[in-house]
């Protein structure tokens, strides 16, 4: 496994965790993009918008889990599976993620993808 990914993927928990801004400006760019789905022309653009949106979407530490492994790497683009499991009555979803790294650790482009897990 890349130790640039291994890095970026504990940081982007820990940015989960604890919602604070400054973790989660840390995991990008200033110019980079979050694609909560692929090919979505609503994606989150730059710094303050993916600080912004993901602030209005945060969920709280103790409502979820989160297991991740790497699936491959080309160059800068990493590709992790990951599967979130929501506590309660919340849908647990399957993921997809692809994740380019900048020369400095952080994302340029976040995309993902995601389907419910049935039970």
């Amino acid at each position: 496994m890349s130790d640039a990914i291994r890095q970026w993927m504990e940081k982007y928990i820990t940015a989960w965790t604890t919602n604070k801004p400054e973790d989660i400006r840390a995991l990008f760019t200033e110019d980079a993009v979050y694609a909560t789905r692929p090919y979505d022309p609503d994606a989150w653009r730059g710094h303050e918008q993916i600080v912004e949106r993901w602030l209005t979407a945060a969920d709280e530490p103790d409502e979820w889990t989160f297991e991740w492994s790497p699936l491959g790497s080309d160059g800068d683009l990493h590709f992790v599976q990951g599967r979130t499991t929501y506590l309660g009555d919340r849908p647990s979803y399957e993921n997809l993620w692809v994740v380019r790294l900048g020369p400095a650790g952080r994302a340029t482009a976040f995309t993902e993808w995601f389907m419910e897990r049935k039970a």
